[in-house]
């Protein structure tokens, strides 16, 4: 016989489970959305990569790499879309770039400061990351349908001198001692490292794109990565792209495709991806010279698989959307910083796939004159993958 006091216990424990699963216990409930939306119908071949851009008029533009596989595949291409202000839906597919013969991958897309637009991405030279030459396109009539209109296409070259070598030796020794696999038959991992430093080819190719760059005081930042030496580096122009120059590397165990943000006090922060030693974090670096030097890249108390993205909005909050595991993609988080970086929020989830099938990465996270925050990220499931377009109202989160 079910009592009156069981029969209100059982009532509130189904209230209470209701309001459980509704709000996915809180911490796994994802965001609110103006618009969620798939850029093209999931298809077999692999697309990664994307990246974004507000074009003048209001449209958005969107780039990704496809093809057959990645950097062994030689018939990867750079693909667009485009998505009118007013519009849901975004265009049919059609091709951005594409070097015959050889991969091309890891598309950037960024207006300068006359708004000129500029694809830069790399081709993969021998099917190896670390033999990559970085591309260019630039467009003066890209707000046709289509393709955008290049004017100019050219190789971005840099040429590291001998203090590339010697901030990799410096910033070694700021570093913890961490060799955990060194042998007398494998030498250490900073001592390999320091040696590879030396080489002027080395140094001089394989940088790769990943994340837009950060423009400031009329300079162009672009930050890039090695796979050879896995760290980073700015590509720096002061002249709206016409030419680059190389910072110094942005040294540690693993820190690569830096997201770059400014702060009040002049300091740029980059957020980067962990691809060293485990367990898996989010690294940070700071600099105070513009975007030439960078401390030692340090750990911070995120977790970390895959690439992240970092985007100062108009109102001064930083957001930063990485995953937030050591064991794969299948949960794609936002963190938020009221003190520019300094502490974050706990993640709320742009997605969260409880069976863990789904793998969600390599965000791009852009904010329009309007206020709104657009962001594309691969979405890949077992058979078949796409990119996802996600529209949020930044007034909308807390």
């Amino acid at each position: 016989m079910i009592t009156p006091l069981l029969k209100h216990s059982i009532s509130c424990f189904a209230s209470l489970l209701f309001l459980g699963l509704s709000t996915g216990f809180a911490q796994h409930s994802i965001l609110p959305a103006e618009s969620r939306v798939e850029i093209f119908p999931r298809q077999t071949q692999h697309v990664h990569g994307s990246s974004l851009v507000a074009l003048p008029n209001g449209d958005l533009l969107a780039v990704w790499f496809q093809g057959s596989g990645e950097r062994t595949a030689d018939d990867v291409l750079l693909m667009g879309a485009r998505k009118s202000k007013n519009s849901n839906t975004w265009t049919a597919p059609f091709i951005m770039a594409d070097t015959p013969g050889i991969p091309d991958c890891n598309p950037v897309l960024f207006l300068n400061t006359k708004n000129e637009l500029f694809l830069v991405w790399i081709a993969v030279l021998g099917n190896r990351w670390e033999h990559s030459i970085l591309r260019v396109k630039r467009s003066l009539d890209f707000l046709q349908s289509g393709a955008p209109t290049w004017h100019w296409q050219d190789n971005i070259f840099l040429k590291p001198g001998d203090e590339f070598a010697e901030e990799v030796k410096a910033k070694f020794k700021e570093l913890p001692d961490a060799d955990l696999a060194w042998a007398e038959y494998a030498p250490a991992y900073e001592r390999m490292i320091a040696e590879a430093s030396l080489d002027s080819k080395k140094r001089s190719i394989g940088w790769m794109t990943r994340i837009k760059p950060l423009l400031i005081d009329g300079k162009i930042i672009l930050p890039l990565y090695s796979d050879g030496f896995n760290f980073s580096i700015m590509a720096i122009s002061e002249d709206h792209g016409d030419t680059w120059k190389p910072g110094k590397p942005l040294v540690g165990k693993g820190p690569i495709q830096p997201a770059l943000a400014k702060r009040k006090n002049g300091e740029l922060v980059a957020m980067l991806r962990d691809s060293g030693d485990g367990p898996t974090m989010i690294q940070q670096s700071i600099s105070r010279d513009g975007g030439i030097s960078w401390t030692a890249a340090q750990k911070t108390e995120l977790p970390n698989t895959a690439s992240v993205e970092l985007l100062t909005l108009q109102d001064g909050r930083w957001w930063l959307v990485g995953n937030d595991l050591h064991d794969g993609r299948y949960r794609l988080a936002l963190w938020i910083s009221e003190d520019e970086g300094k502490t974050w929020s706990s993640p709320q989830y742009l997605e969260n796939d409880l069976s863990k099938a789904g793998s969600f990465s390599y965000p791009s996270l852009i904010q329009d004159t309007d206020g709104k925050v657009h962001l594309t990220y691969s979405s890949h499931f077992p058979d078949r993958k796409t990119i996802q377009y996600v529209r949020i109202d930044p007034k909308a989160v807390k």
